[in-house]
């Protein structure tokens, strides 16, 4: 391919595609879906950091290389895919735009949704429509992926577990509970040694989370914003 001003969508494809041929690149060849895994995970943490610097400074520079980037993942494994007969990153497009009609009916179909409640009751009504009579080897809770981090996973356990199980209590039963964790990891002390901590310390950041999913608060990004804080205030 001949080097261009401006490339299209379709050019970029055709260059994956060349990367993974017989007189490609040899790294790219070697990749895998697994081998690729990193660095999804990378890139996408890196977009987090950009959108950080953007709402921070205006500067969407960054912001624009890294979503490439995450494009450039997404591009190999369909590549990848293709390479192996199982699908084409064609199909992924058309997949996640039917997926995106089906599960706004409000906007493409007749349901009435006024409030982002309504939408996300919808949401997730279809989804387990979608769900029904699929094969899956994981219960609703542990099909919730264990990449996810920690206190993510636990806000979408929790709420899971809200609507299948067993309430996971109001906002005075959660302020409760972190009450509890902290008394007894008091008691203990820290000369109590870290088998004995590691419960109580759980609890207490399982009540921390239940408290985030009750007051709807992103701890995730608000744990990364106070690090962020911390940083700067030192250095």
């Amino acid at each position: 391919m001949e080097e261009k001003k401006r490339y299209t969508y379709e050019d970029f494809l055709e260059i994956i595609k060349i990367l993974r041929s017989e007189n490609g690149c040899p790294w790219d060849r070697e990749q895998t879906h697994g081998s690729l895994r990193p660095c999804m995970t990378e890139e996408a943490a890196e977009v987090v950091a950009a959108i950080r610097i953007y709402e921070r400074t205006g500067s969407y520079e960054n912001l624009r290389e890294e979503l490439g980037d995450v494009l450039l993942q997404v591009v190999m494994h369909a590549r990848i895919a293709e390479e192996e007969g199982l699908f084409t990153m064609e199909d992924v497009v058309n997949e996640v735009a039917e997926k995106m009609v089906r599960r706004h009916p409000h906007v493409f179909g007749t349901v009435h949704a006024d409030t982002s409640a309504q939408v996300l009751e919808n949401w997730d009504e279809i989804k387990k429509k979608e769900k029904a009579g699929k094969a899956t080897a994981e219960t609703p809770l542990k099909e919730i992926p264990v990449e996810l981090p920690a206190l993510t996973r636990a806000v979408k356990v929790l709420k899971k577990a809200d609507k299948l199980y067993e309430n996971q209590g109001d906002f005075q039963n959660a302020l409760a509970r972190l009450k509890e964790s902290t008394a007894e990891i008091e008691a203990l002390g820290s000369a109590a040694g870290e088998e004995a901590l590691q419960g109580p310390v759980g609890e207490l950041l399982l009540a921390v989370s239940n408290i985030s999913r009750l007051c709807k608060l992103p701890q995730e990004q608000i744990l990364a914003d106070k690090i962020d804080d911390l940083i700067e205030r030192y250095e």
